[in-house]
């Protein structure tokens, strides 16, 4: 059990990847904190993970807090630390996803979407950061999205939320390897989640066409990934052959796929016209 007596926290650890990576991690050893918004899930959760414990002397803590302030999440992780002892991980899985029309999304869903995504990652990234200074060792890990790497029709509220933590990842992977940390940047595909129904419900024709072809992963299957990525130290987790190829070729793929999508919102316009 490679994680045996270690720390960690987990934030969005209350559904989704985020209990998906907490109930394996406690399944190698691990003691878990789980952070997120709503306490009767966080309660649930907590009862999961403790069911799966290779020994009685595991802990789970259960954390409300809205990671979007920084006073919540600072004192979260705060009373973690205190209870639990130094992190040695931090997994930022807290997000969220509305879809829509540009146009048509309020603002204050762009300003909602960049504060859990992006600051509510740099907030608990921050509140970690000293107590592994102080061991010269952790392992951050910032979950990402296949729209992190490309923009996608309907989700230009999510797309560049995505985008900014793989900046923040690229730009703190050197920075704290010379302090012992080292850093992942997670991109998983559509994954079975609560999240993903929501956005099922918002999502635009045009983006439901775009995404159909794409395989839906379990959120078990994320977190494996996540947990091999992990144990590997790879800086970039790319689960399935699609999000490894976007990984490593978005650059040269985009124009390619900008004309397949773009004939894919075509196909929809005219489906409409036809039916008007």
């Amino acid at each position: 059990m490679k994680f045996l007596n270690q720390h960690a926290i987990i934030t969005g650890g209350s559904s989704g990847i985020g209990k998906a990576t907490a109930k394996l991690l406690a399944q190698q050893g691990a003691n878990i904190s789980i952070i997120a918004r709503d306490r009767a899930k966080l309660d649930l959760a907590k009862q999961e993970i403790e069911t799966v414990r290779v020994n009685s002397n595991q802990q789970v803590l259960a954390l409300v807090a809205d990671v979007a302030k920084q006073s919540e999440n600072k004192a979260a992780i705060r009373t973690a630390i205190e209870q639990l002892g130094n992190p040695d991980i931090l997994i930022t899985s807290a997000g969220m996803a509305y879809p829509g029309y540009f146009a048509d999304i309020p603002l204050e869903i762009f300003e909602q979407t960049m504060a859990v995504n992006y600051l509510g990652s740099l907030y608990s990234t921050r509140a970690v950061l000293p107590a592994m200074e102080t061991k010269q060792k952790g392992h951050i890990v910032l979950i990402s999205s296949g729209a992190g790497l490309i923009g996608l029709y309907g989700y230009s509220a999510y797309s560049p939320s995505k985008f900014a933590l793989r900046g923040l990842a690229e730009s703190l992977r050197g920075e704290l390897k010379t302090k012992g940390i080292k850093v992942s940047i997670v991109y998983p595909p559509d994954t079975d989640t609560p999240q993903l129904v929501q956005e099922n419900k918002t999502k635009p024709l045009e983006t439901k066409k775009i995404t159909a072809s794409a395989e839906t992963w379990t959120a078990e299957g994320v977190a494996q990934a996540i947990v091999r990525g992990i144990e590997q130290k790879i800086f970039a987790i790319a689960p399935g052959w699609e999000m490894n190829i976007l990984h490593r070729w978005h650059s040269l793929l985009t124009p390619l796929l900008n004309w397949y999508f773009d004939r894919l919102v075509s196909q929809v316009g005219q489906k409409n016209s036809k039916l008007s």
